[in-house]
């Protein structure tokens, strides 16, 4: 009887122990199929990262949704399905430290430097950390190099020239963040020699140099054509603005396209350039003295006192809105063609405004196409406005800048790059001694319409040479205005004006 209970309990323990392996090996199944499912989920979302460009962002950062469009936008299932994107092969060297940087300066000078600072990397063999975006200068703009620019498409389109992190290594983090770091500005218009014979020994020594001033760093002229390429490709390819500024950009001109062509006005006439500059023309003395005050305000702006007439007779200052009016008519633009004004507020207000409305009534701004919830994202981010105006200026049938600053400069080659798109140079010097012969009676409208018109015939954005001027490198061409080395040759034709 023993033997039987013996039996018994064994074979109940043996059953126990089967229901208990069994059981351990459900649970074993389990953990499996969600392992594999989480690596599968999170593989796709790798995926989609990856290859969304447009939509991948949006999901991550809780961008508004695609209900935020217009009613007319295109419905997804009737897309073409992305097209895969192939990464170019990593150029393998071997690594001689790390350079960081600090823009400085507006939008667009950033962005030269960029490109500058990325070929120069590429001739030292180090390694770039992502560009620090300036946020103390006078438009005290919070954004980041993300925010503004697709930073991932950056550092993959260009890994086959150079290396790109987007912080330092832990290690070397640690130092920087104890500001163990070589700081210094290196020389304005400096040849890529200097930089291997002066920067490169102070990489290799420090392992980290930080270069806190970036605007016009590498000379215009003289420089590998390799160089001048590689800074043409970090421009017109691997600088993509962020799928959202892109995505309000494309739709700003959908609006415009709607109604015909359009010509962008990059009417620089904001009350920190007037300050800057010293140009008071057509203000009044308490305008005057509001200018003043601000220019002396900020220590970086080293002119203080200037003479604003001798400035403007010697084509120094930006064109009023009146004066712009007045040549924009003398070149017989159709009063009917809409006019983008791409530019912050204009000093002045409407009373400046008055005499440009009236002889070009399809006056309009991205505030004014755009509604309040489209641009929420972007107020107080001036850098990420001035991005809007810079798509809109790029696909505009004329392009008119009032004044040679950084965008118009920039805006100018790029849309040379395009196939030499007509941007229209003014010769301000000349200009302002015409404007003035034409209010004192000296011109009759004909003879001042004639020579303006005769003035520009060549200033419409064909194809030239780089003037060169190589002990006054501020004076000559810019190498962002005309970058020669990059673009195709284009049988030159005589130029209409729309």
């Amino acid at each position: 009887m023993k033997g039987k209970i013996g039996i018994g309990i064994r074979a109940m323990g043996w059953k126990t122990n089967a229901r208990s392996s069994s059981s351990s090996s459900s649970k074993m199944k389990v953990w499996i199929i969600r392992g594999t499912t989480m690596v599968l989920l999170w593989t796709c979302l790798v995926q989609l990262t990856a290859l969304g460009d447009t939509w991948g962002p949006r999901v991550l950062k809780g961008w508004p949704s695609s209900s935020t469009q217009d009613s007319h936008s295109l419905d997804v299932k009737f897309l073409p399905a992305a097209p895969v994107r192939v990464l170019p092969h990593k150029r393998v060297y071997q690594n001689n430290g790390y350079l960081m940087v600090s823009c400085n300066g507006g939008l667009n000078q950033m962005r030269s430097a960029i490109c500058d600072m990325v070929a120069i990397a590429r001739f030292l063999n180090v390694t770039l950390i992502v560009p620090e975006l300036d946020k103390t200068s006078f438009w005290a703009d919070p954004s980041e190099f993300e925010d503004i620019f697709d930073v991932n498409h950056f550092i993959t389109s260009l890994r086959d020239e150079v290396r790109i992190l987007k912080q330092l290594p832990p290690r070397l983090k640690k130092r920087a963040d104890l500001g163990i770091v070589h700081t210094m500005p290196p020389i304005s218009w400096s040849d890529i020699s200097y930089y291997h014979n002066q920067i490169l020994p102070l990489i290799k020594k420090y392992k980290i140099v930080h270069l806190n001033r970036t605007d016009a760093r590498l000379a215009n002229n003289g420089q590998p054509l390799e160089l001048q390429k590689l800074r043409c490709r970090v421009n017109f390819d691997a600088l993509r603005f962020t799928p959202q500024i892109e995505s309000l950009g494309r739709r700003i001109v959908q609006r415009l396209r709607q109604n015909g062509p359009f010509l962008v006005l990059h009417l620089r006439y904001e009350m920190d350039m007037l300050a800057f500059s010293g140009c008071t023309q057509g203000c009044n003395l308490d305008e005057v003295e509001e200018l003043t005050r601000m220019r002396y305000a900020y220590p970086w702006w080293k002119e203080k006192i200037i003479n604003s007439e001798l400035k403007r007779k010697d084509g120094l200052c930006p064109l009023t809105p009146e004066e712009t009016t007045l040549t924009l008519r003398a070149l017989d633009i159709d009063r009917d063609i809409q006019i983008y004004i791409a530019a912050g507020e204009i000093y002045g207000g409407q009373r400046r405004m008055a005499d440009l409305a009236a002889a070009f009534p399809k006056l309009v701004r991205k505030e004014t196409l755009l509604g309040a919830d489209d641009l929420q994202f972007f107020q107080n981010h001036s850098s990420q406005m001035a991005a809007l105006d810079y798509l809109v200026s790029l696909e505009s049938d004329i392009f008119v800048p009032t004044y040679d600053g950084n965008m118009a400069k920039v805006v100018e080659g790029h849309r040379r790059y395009l196939g030499f798109k007509k941007t229209i140079t003014l010769d301000r010097k000349l200009l302002v001694e015409l404007i003035d012969k034409y209010t004192s009676g000296s011109l009759s409208w004909d003879e001042f319409s004639n020579a303006v018109k005769d003035a520009h015939s060549a200033r419409m954005g064909s194809p030239k040479k780089r003037v060169v001027i190589s002990d006054r490198p501020k004076e000559e061409d810019y190498f962002y205005a005309n970058p020669e080395e990059c673009l195709q040759p284009l049988e030159t034709k005589p130029v209409s004006i729309l």
